[in-house]
C-alpha cells in the first residue's frame, strides 16, 4: 500500500523555525500538524490571493508587517 506521507527536510530561517516549535509546543500540538496547518492555509489562501492584489501593494503590505512586527504583537496580545 503506497504511504500517504512524504518527508521532506527543507532548511528554513532559524528564527522562524524557533517561533514555529514554540507556537507548536504552547498549543500542545506536533510540529507536523502545525506544519501541515500553516501549508493548507497558505495554498489555499494567501496563492489565490496573490491573484487578485498586484505585487507591488503586497510587497508594501509585507514590508509594512515586518517593520512594525513588535508593535502587531502587542496589539494581539
Amino acid at each position: 500500500m503506497p504511504s500517504t506521507t512524504k518527508k521532506f527536510t527543507p532548511e528554513i530561517d532559524a528564527k522562524l523555525y524557533k517561533e514555529f516549535v514554540a507556537v507548536a509546543k504552547r498549543n500542545g500540538q506536533s510540529q507536523r500538524h502545525v506544519l501541515e496547518e500553516a501549508l493548507k492555509f497558505y495554498l489555499k489562501n494567501v496563492i489565490p490571493s496573490q491573484h487578485l492584489i498586484r505585487r507591488e501593494v503586497m510587497d508594501a503590505f509585507e514590508q509594512s508587517v515586518a517593520a512594525n512586527r513588535a508593535l502587531l504583537d502587542r496589539l494581539a496580545k
